[in-house]
């Protein structure tokens, strides 16, 4: 798997207000820029989105891909791959809160393109910092 791209913000607002927004994937076009679409696949045993389909766009990175969470509680949540795209042949990620919902993002994508490595951590960086802004923008509205 490729290095990680991770980056932390504070959100004003309790853990659950928090992974509740993350587990709203429908609603992702609203406020994370590259998603275009999010759908619901499959739920788990406590009705939490087990595997998402997702259509993206970022630039010099756009597909369709499937990915398969974990939840812990509202502490955590992992996801990977599990029907890479045309583009994305690996990609793994997690939102981690901490104490006053400090979250962290992190991120790792490896391609099945060649892609310089400058270009594609910029990418990543791109899609992190840009989640964790409408995710911090769209708790806090709410």
């Amino acid at each position: 798997m490729a290095d990680r791209t991770s980056s932390s913000i504070t959100i004003d607002a309790d853990r659950a207000s928090v992974m509740a927004v993350i587990a709203d994937f429908p609603a992702y076009p609203e406020w994370a820029g590259q998603v275009k679409s999010a759908e619901v696949l499959t739920t788990d045993e406590q009705g939490r989105p087990a595997n998402v389909r997702f259509v993206l766009d970022a630039g010099v990175i756009s597909d369709t891909y499937t990915l398969s969470y974990h939840w812990d509680d509202d502490q955590q949540v992992t996801w990977q791959v599990v029907e890479p795209g045309k583009m994305i042949a690996e990609l793994a990620g997690s939102y981690t809160l901490n104490g006053s919902t400090e979250v962290t993002y992190e991120l790792a994508v490896d391609l099945k393109v060649p892609m310089i490595g400058m270009i594609k951590r910029k990418a990543e960086k791109v899609i992190v910092d840009t989640a964790l802004k409408g995710l911090k923008k769209r708790v806090e509205r709410r």
